[in-house]
């Protein structure tokens, strides 16, 4: 099975108690990719410009991520710079330089059509919307987006959300989207706009699952994955994407899809996220081994077992 992705291909410039990196690989897209090649195939799509060479191709190349989607446009890439010295669960920041970005067309290589799985990263919820529309064929759909669109871009992210299956977004993101101040409550009024699944992440606190209830009459179900406890978090700026990148990624690879496989996802997204935050930019998942992942997998396990 392949995901199809769309979303950013940036760099990156982060301060963080833990030191500084410049122009480090980045992106919604980059830190889902990679989280989710570790479960199955991953197709991209994206813009990206002259400053994007053979050194950032090679990250993608290493884990057989399709980078036929990414389209080289004359400029600079994307560029976002942020800092995390007084929170580390809320970034300030620094600059935002759309630059290519700021006119991306998603173009979807016909290669890509096929595809099962598709994820919206978090862009222009209009151009989410076309890529949905043009790839009717997939089966899973998932997305996110963020507090700019929520309240600048309301009607088209609207139409957005009745197309999509799953909606990942955080519990600030939540509650504004549903205009309400009880996270449940506010959960279960996002999943009347079209989701059939809700993700809420809760950053170094986990994330909690919510399902609308079924037409055969079953109520709607919650769940929720713990947070590993880490000693040190060097940068959290692709931990939300590198956790979708493990939950989608996992769903893709399951053979079927049942209420188990939905609960194991949300370990693995965990599992993903644990690590991303670990080295800055996509340092530790450029390193990481299947092996490691599946003995984290285990420790979160622990977490949440009594015997």
């Amino acid at each position: 099975m392949a995901i199809t992705v769309v979303g950013s291909v940036a760099f990156d410039s982060i301060e963080t108690p833990a030191g500084r990196r410049e122009r480090c690989l980045g992106g919604a897209a980059t830190h889902f990719s990679l989280a989710a090649s570790f479960f199955c195939d991953v197709r991209v799509i994206a813009v990206v410009g002259e400053d994007f060479g053979p050194e950032q191709e090679a990250v993608f190349k290493a884990r057989d991520i399709d980078i036929r989607g990414i389209e080289r446009a004359k400029g600079k890439s994307f560029f976002w710079a942020g800092s995390y010295l007084d929170n580390l669960n809320e970034a300030k920041t620094q600059a935002t330089e759309l630059n290519v970005f700021g006119s991306f067309q998603p173009k979807i290589p016909e290669a890509y059509r096929d595809s099962e799985f598709l994820f919206l990263a978090n862009i222009d919820p209009v151009l989410q919307r076309h890529v949905r529309e043009a790839m009717p064929k997939a089966k899973l759909v998932a997305g996110d987006t963020m507090n700019y669109w929520i309240k600048d871009h309301r009607p088209a992210l609207l139409e957005v959300l009745k197309g999509l299956d799953i909606l990942l977004i955080n519990d600030t993101e939540t509650r504004m989207l549903a205009d309400k101040s009880n996270l449940v409550q506010a959960a279960r009024s996002v999943l009347t706009m079209g989701p059939r699944m809700l993700v809420v992440k809760h950053g170094e606190y986990g994330a909690t699952a919510f399902h609308r209830a079924t037409p055969d009459g079953l109520g709607a179900k919650t769940f929720r994955a713990p947070a590993l406890p880490l000693e040190e978090v060097v940068d959290p700026t692709g931990a939300g994407d590198s956790f979708a990148g493990g939950f989608f990624g996992y769903l893709a690879a399951q053979p079927e899809l049942t209420p188990g496989s939905f609960r194991r996802a949300m370990f693995y997204g965990s599992v993903m996220g644990s690590f991303a935050v670990e080295r800055f930019g996509t340092e530790r998942l450029q390193k990481l081994t299947h092996q490691e992942i599946e003995e984290r997998f285990l420790l979160f396990r622990e977490l949440t077992h009594l015997d």
